[in-house]
Parts: structure tokens; sequence; C-alpha cells
């Protein structure tokens, strides 16, 4: 059933709009002014508001805007005198979907509810269809259960709030881009876009027409005027990934849009205002850089405003086992149904993964197919990771006790041990003690022989 609000402080209007949609199945609710509206919009989802537009306290248009700020906004119609009509447009102009003009007839009252309802549903639905494609793609979690990535998320939800500008850094496949789209979907700015572009990827000769457009003709191959990043992500948020990359040239004219606040298409004469909130994001040492005066000292001050630094996966192994889980559940379409062997988590926790995060979400995807016909991730399929790249605690610290000892027993010692841990499955055993097959099954059969 269809829940309605109504909004308006003449009480006998308000019992009128309400006993006329109760008749034909709607649930609805009254409230006498905006300030009462308001609470009851974030205290339970209406399908629908239905205001006046002259209240005291809060008019109908400030509680348009205050439900438009919402996370997820029902859809509002105004009710109005002839002689605010001209007030009603402007408001359908800020976001209301219609007005309905006083007296109103039932016929044309039906006929809106079922225009806007059926608009709802159509936005409920869109929501719910972006909701399963983050989901599917995964695009917008940060799994996480160190301390430290702990801190790091307090810092990015902190200077969400602000304009301030962010940069992030990291080596490649921490999640620099994911965190910088966290911090846009926590701030003011996230209901406009989110536009990224990769520095590295484009030709310098393009950064500019990327960055700020060009108009028809400026130069050859420009056979239409296109708008740039800046202009497309004017009242969101932009994201510069690699800014490291962009050249001297580059820097120069990024810089001069930063400071003006103003663009010029490539071929243009027309300046352009933009409001824009900067994310950026390097693998780079921007301040080394700068010494180098490979940078801009006065770019790099102007977007290091806030920085933030991902640490790298071999410094949070709390998180690999998480994000192995997490990564299974998302390949499984949400429920986990492929397991992780106690030798496989042993695996995940030691390994370096120099690839990071990105590396890790590759060899889940390429275990679980290694393992479709058992559904268990053991250590051996996890032995296509390079074993050189284990963290192991190095044989450097043991030492060796003043009566000496046998290294041929100590040998044998580790093959019995292995085989143990590994219930005698001897590729695993081999892949413990970072050797061969070949060889460990020489020293295997020593200790049969002996």
């Amino acid at each position: 059933m269809a829940r309605i609000l109504v909004v308006d402080d003449e009480e006998k209007m308000r019992h009128l709009l309400s006993m006329m949609l109760g008749r034909y199945g709607y649930h609805v609710e009254e409230a006498g002014d905006g300030v009462e509206a308001l609470e009851m919009v974030a205290a339970t989802p209406f399908d629908m508001v239905i205001t006046d537009i002259k209240m005291p306290r809060l008019d109908g248009i400030s509680l348009l805007k205050k439900i438009t700020e919402m996370e997820i906004p029902p859809p509002v119609v105004f009710i109005t005198a002839f002689a605010t009509v001209d007030s009603a447009v402007d408001a359908m102009r800020q976001g209301a979907v219609d007005y309905i003009t006083k007296p109103f007839e039932e016929e044309r009252i039906l006929l809106t509810v079922e225009k806007t309802l059926g608009l709802s549903r159509l936005m409920a639905e869109n929501r719910d269809l972006k909701n399963e494609i983050r989901r599917a793609a995964g695009s917008d979690e940060i799994v996480y259960a160190s301390p430290r990535m702990g801190e790091i998320m307090d810092l990015a939800r902190m200077v969400a709030e602000t304009d301030a500008a962010v940069m992030v850094g990291g080596e490649s496949g921490t999640g620099k881009e994911l965190l910088a789209r966290y911090i846009h979907t926590c701030s003011p700015r996230r209901k406009e876009r989110f536009v990224t572009l990769n520095c590295a990827a484009i030709s310098p000769s393009l950064v500019e027409s990327e960055l700020f457009g060009h108009e028809k003709g400026s130069f050859t191959g420009a056979i239409q005027k296109s708008l740039g990043k800046f202009e497309y992500a004017h009242k969101g948020t932009l994201f510069l990934d690699e800014i490291g990359d962009l050249s001297l040239e580059a820097q120069a004219r990024l810089l001069r849009a930063l400071q003006e606040k103003k663009i010029q298409r490539v071929g243009g004469n027309e300046e352009i205002p933009v409001d824009i909130r900067f994310v950026c994001a390097t693998n780079q040492s921007l301040a080394e850089n700068v010494k180098k005066g490979k940078f801009r000292e006065d770019l790099f001050f102007r977007i290091n405003v806030f920085p933030i630094n991902l640490p790298p996966l071999r410094e949070r192994k709390d998180d690999a086992i998480l994000l192995a889980r997490h990564f299974l559940a998302r390949l499984e379409g949400g429920q986990a149904v492929t397991e992780l062997s106690s030798g496989a988590l042993r695996v995940l926790k030691e390994y370096s993964w120099p690839g990071n995060v990105r590396e890790l979400s590759n060899a889940m995807e390429r275990a679980m197919i290694l393992s479709r016909g058992t559904k268990k991730i053991t250590s051996e399929t996890l032995s296509f990771l390079d074993a050189t790249r284990s963290q192991n605690p190095s044989p450097a610290g043991f030492r060796l006790p003043p009566e000496g000892l046998s290294l041929e027993e100590v040998e044998k010692e580790m093959v019995r041990q292995a085989m143990a841990v590994c219930h005698d499955n001897q590729t695993a055993a081999a892949r413990l003690l970072g050797l061969t097959r070949a060889k460990f099954r020489v020293l295997l059969n020593q200790i049969k022989e002996g």
C-alpha cells in the first residue's frame, strides 16, 4: 500500500484530501506544517508528499529543499491557490514533480497521485538497480579489519565533510580510487558526479582537451564541441589519478584552472566558471619530484591540503583473509560457497602481495576456478603464487647452538613437520619449505630409506 503524507496548515483541507485518498486504498498521514512533515519524512519512508506552499514555521518551498537533501527523497507535489501558481511553477524548477490548484477536482488529484507514485516506483527501481550494480561490481565496498585502515577511514570521513583538496598516496593496487569515491560518497556533493581521469593514460597533446574540452574546429579532428572533465564534474568531484605523470606544461594549465576556478575550452574565448572538489592520487613521492624539478611546487601545495596514505596489503595482514573471503563471496553472487583451508589461510597471511588488493582479487578468482570441483581452496591451490615472496620468518633468526647440530637431521625433521602440517600432501609440503617438488621428494626418500 502506497504511503502518502499530506501537509497543510488548514485542518479541513488536510482531512478532506486524506479522506479522498483513503477511499482509494492509500495509506495517508497528515502534518500541520513543514517542520512536522520533515520530522515524519525523516522517521518514516513515504512514497510521495503532497504539501501546501504557504505554511507557518517552514513553508512548502523550504520543505522541498530539505527533502531533496535526503538520501532517498520522496517525490513532492504542491497544492496551491490560483494566486500562487507562479510560486508553484518556480518550485517545480527546484525539484517538485507537479502542482495542483485549489479548489481541486477529485479526478485531477487521483491522476496526479497515480502519476507521481509511478515515478516513485521508477525511482525506487533505479536505486535498487544501482545498488545491485554496485554490489556486483564491489565498487564501493572498502573491506578492512585492521586498526590502521580504521584510522584512514576516520580521516576520510572527516575530510569528506569539507571541500579541502585530498591527496591519496599509496602503491598500485591499494585502492586509491575506491577511497576517493568513498570520500565523494560521504561528502555534500554525493548527489553530483564523480568524474575520474587517469593522467598517465592520456597523450600529452590531448591533456588540455581532456581537462577543459574543446570547440568545434579548434584542431584537426575536433569535428564537434566537446566538454572536458572540469565541466562534466561541475558541482561534483574530479578525481585525478596518477597526477604525478602530468607534464610540467599540463601542470601549469591545471594550476591556473585551480586558482581561478574558471576554464576556457581549447579554441574558445569564453571563461566558464567551475565549482569542483578535487581528489588526486599518485604512487610517486611528489615531494621528491618537486625537489627534482619534475613537479611544480605551487601545484603540489594546492592539491596536497589533506594527504592520506594507504598502506600496502603486506602491512595490514589482518585484512588479507577478510578481503579474500569478500572477493570469493562477490564472485559467487553474494554467498561464499568456496572454503579456505587452514593452509590457504596461512599462505594468504604470509604472502607479501606485491600487487596489493588487486593481486589478491585476481588470485581469488583464479583459485576459485581451480577449486571448482571441490569448492575448497587449499595451500596447493594457491601454489601459483610466487613462493619467494612469502613473508615467512627469516631463518636468519636461527642461532646455531654452541654444541653444534646435524644439518641432515634438521632437514629430515623439517620434512617430517611439513608433511604433518600439509597432511602428507607433498606438493604443499615442498612449497611450505620453499623447495621444488623434485628436491623435496629426494629428501623424503632419504628419510624413508634411512
